[in-house]
């Protein structure tokens, strides 16, 4: 039996070891020597030049990433340009911390949606930034052949840092440009990337929770899925066109080129191409590498969320303030809580620690075929086995000390908030000399007053009674969870002082420390003690997690020695075992674009799960007892009317539908287009029986989940009734053909 399954697993990997479409995130750099006769012959009608042009205007110049950073590096979700006037579609979780920041218990957005009828109405957002690329290039060579062999590893990454220095500073054209340069194929190459970012994004409308996120948890990462999942926001400018911070004189941005918008639906088999900014794959880990996650890594990971998120639901569950201060931040844990079970389940079902293991044999034979080969990669391999062996000793305690100690309550992150004030009183105390003691205390009253100011927006979104819960549960943990030897003094005097009572333990700590509200807070700054910061038992425990979180990271970074390296090397050597296969880097949050079709799937015997939902699923798994399958009365009255306007299709709504595109995480909200280079949906989700996904892709299961435009449309315009929205859009709709009929001519006699 053994054998047999051996067998199954080995035939498995090596028919699938040949590129499908499908797999892939491609640089779109490359797409026209790579991928474009595979594009037309699937069903794509746009030159490459209207795909990836730096000369003129093309599809790459509607892909936006946003970010919370002025620069950013990453980005959390994509989003499309779909107007001459800078709207922009993204995904309703995507936009869900900017709904939920502005809802109130009066004004709950998140509950009842929000639609700016009008561009005055639009609500500017803090801190969100878009980019869009400019350009991109490939570095390589300005940066490889100064990489000798002699380097040491550390001497490698300062020499690269140097080098890429100075390729930002030259690209930025002095800082018009946020440049990100970063290494592909485990640093055997570098591409740098050019966007601008502009700073005034404003919310424009949200559909309610219970079509945005229906399904909830319960349906996330599963198909069917019936789900609206879109918001819509739109990117300002300053009068030039530049972007600007925030202003009531910005004005709309003219993009360089927009998505039109297909009201024509989807067929099976029809070709797909999603752009975006997938955030991190490992499809080349190694064997030793998928067990260390699946062993180490995710187990504390899922143990710790699962228990915060109980708590935070308990709390939000019963009482509504609490729920909108909550959540945007359960959303994003429950999200990936459900995430590492469903990756940690997938990949021990598809056998995905066996292929590994097949292959590498295939590699050795491969490395033993030439000695020069295995005089170069003979021993890489063993290599990444021993640091992960290494790895596995540490990394445990380290993620338990981590999202139980330091990032365990909020009240231990609002230290950072204090730590520069602590600081700069420090300084101020030990200053002898009168000059300089003055510009200190001016540092001192200017944090302040920062601190003040700050207070509303520290706290907007706290709720102390829930947090103490989560600090006592938190707390538990890393007394039972972390080794002695990474205890802090004062957390050890504190358990035995309150005889491991860790409610009592919290009430304490939330009674004497000045953190614990915002009240307690503006006291202390009207008369700020650094005796007093000392003292505090949150500032104490953050001080006492932060030393002995240092200490596990050195010997973990210890661990890691030539790990880098003998990554590089074994991406090299499989890049070299393989000269027929087209390669693709793992996703690392710059620009990549995938291409497939429409297809539904078979998850296991006797079963077939069909390509596209429809709003009468909506209708089948209504649940009014349960917040996370309530449908809104005017959705009903619409179905029952079938009042769908020109989004629906011989007598029905089409929701969902589902693609065979490669994406991950960071792909939310990327546009799904067709081989016109039209907007035909928005992804938002992967399927459950391909979690395994980030590390090895499943050509049979793995599917992406799409938001039908047609649905974004109809619930914009027939719920909603936000028709300013539509007018904006340019939509296409194909002219049906009619059937040709021969008339015979009249016979003549």
């Amino acid at each position: 039996m053994k054998k047999i399954t051996f067998f199954l697993v080995a035939v498995l990997f090596f028919s699938s070891f040949s590129m499908r479409a499908g797999e892939g995130m491609w640089i779109p750099l490359l797409l026209e020597r790579l991928n474009y006769a595979d594009m037309q012959k699937m069903g794509l009608k746009l030159t490459p030049e209207e795909l990836y042009s730096i000369n003129h205007s093309s599809l790459k110049d509607a892909i936006v990433g946003l970010s919370n950073d002025r620069n950013p590096q990453r980005y959390f979700c994509t989003a499309e340009i779909v107007s001459g006037q800078g709207l922009l579609f993204t995904n309703h979780h995507c936009g869900f911390e900017s709904v939920q920041k502005h809802s109130t218990v009066e004004h709950d957005y998140l509950k009842n949606g929000f639609w700016a009828m009008s561009k005055n109405e639009e609500l500017p957002n803090e801190g969100l930034t878009a980019s869009i690329l400019q350009y991109m290039s490939d570095v390589t060579d300005s940066i490889i052949p100064q990489l000798y062999d002699t380097l040491t590893e550390q001497q490698r990454k300062t020499a690269v840092s140097i080098i890429i220095g100075r390729l930002k500073k030259a690209a930025s054209e002095d800082g018009k440009y946020n440049v990100v340069i970063k290494p592909f194929f485990a640093g055997n190459e570098y591409y740098m990337f050019v966007y601008q970012v502009y700073r005034d994004v404003r919310l424009v409308g949200a559909p309610p929770s219970s079509i945005g996120k229906f399904g909830g948890d319960t349906d996330n990462w599963m198909w069917p899925r019936q789900t609206g999942d879109f918001t819509i926001f739109r990117i300002y400018t300053g009068h030039d066109g530049s972007p600007a911070d925030y202003s009531k004189e910005n004005i709309p941005l003219k993009p360089k080129y927009y998505l039109p918008i297909s009201l024509d639906g989807v067929k099976k088999n029809d070709f797909t191409m999603i752009w975006g900014f997938p955030g991190s794959t490992s499809r080349y880990l190694t064997a030793s590498g998928v067990k260390f996650r699946m062993e180490k890594y995710f187990p504390p990971l899922i143990e710790v969320f699962g228990k915060k998120l109980e708590i935070w639901k308990k709390h939000m569950d019963a009482n509504q303030r609490v729920k909108i201060k909550y959540a945007s931040n359960y959303a994003m844990i429950a999200n990936s809580w459900k995430y590492f079970i469903g990756q940690k389940k997938g990949v021990k079902k598809l056998h995905v620690y066996a292929q590994k293991k097949i292959f590498e044999k295939q590699f050795a034979n491969w490395l033993r075929a030439k000695p020069a080969r295995k005089a170069k990669y003979g021993n890489v391999l063993n290599g990444i086995d021993k640091v992960y062996a290494k790895e596995s000793k540490f990394i445990e305690p380290i993620i338990y000390a981590s999202i139980t100690g330091v990032s365990g309550s909020e009240i231990i992150g609002f230290t950072q908030k204090l730590s520069g004030l602590k600081g700069f009183m420090e300084q101020l105390k030990r200053e002898k000399n009168k000059n300089q003691k003055v510009k200190k205390e001016e540092k001192v009253k200017k944090e302040i007053q920062k601190l003040s100011d700050g207070l509303n927006e520290m706290y907007k979104d706290y709720d102390p009674a829930t947090d103490r819960d989560v600090f006592a549960a938190m707390t538990r943990f890393y007394v039972e969870k972390v080794p002695a030897n990474l205890q802090p003094e004062y957390l050890t005097k504190l358990v035995k002082k309150f005889k491991s009572n860790y409610k009592a333990l919290a009430d304490y700590v939330f009674k004497k420390s000045v953190l614990s509200s915002k009240k307690h807070l503006a006291i202390f700054l009207k008369k700020p003690s650094l005796k007093t910061l000392k003292k505090d038992p949150v500032m104490k425990l953050h001080q006492g997690y932060m030393a002995k979180i240092m200490e596990a990271s050195q010997k973990y970074q210890n661990a890691r020695k030539d790990f880098r390296k003998n990554k590089r090397l074994y991406m090299a050597a499989i890049r070299q075992m393989r000269p027929d296969k087209k390669f693709y880097p793992d996703a690392n949050s710059t620009m990549r674009f995938t291409y497939g079709k429409v297809e539904g799937y078979k998850p296991r015997d006797a079963v077939y799960y069909d390509f596209q939902t429809h709003l009468y699923g909506v209708m089948e798994k209504e649940d009014s007892t349960n917040e996370e399958f309530i449908v809104p009365a005017k959705l009903k009255e619409l179905y029952e009317k079938k009042d769908y306007g020109p989004y629906g299709q011989n007598g029905k709504m089409d929701v969902c539908f589902i693609t065979n595109n490669d994406i991950t995480g960071g792909n939310s909200g990327s546009p799904v287009i067709n081989g016109k280079g039209e907007l035909i949906g928005l992804a938002f989700d992967g399927n459950w029986e391909a979690m395994s996904s980030d590390i090895a892709f499943a050509p049979k299961l793995q599917r992406t989940i799409v938001v039908d435009i047609r649905y974004i449309l109809f619930i914009i315009d027939k719920y909603a009734g936000a028709t300013n929205i539509i007018d904006e859009l340019t939509i296409h709709k194909a002219v049906p053909k009619l059937n040709h009929v021969e008339i015979p001519e009249p016979a003549t006699h």
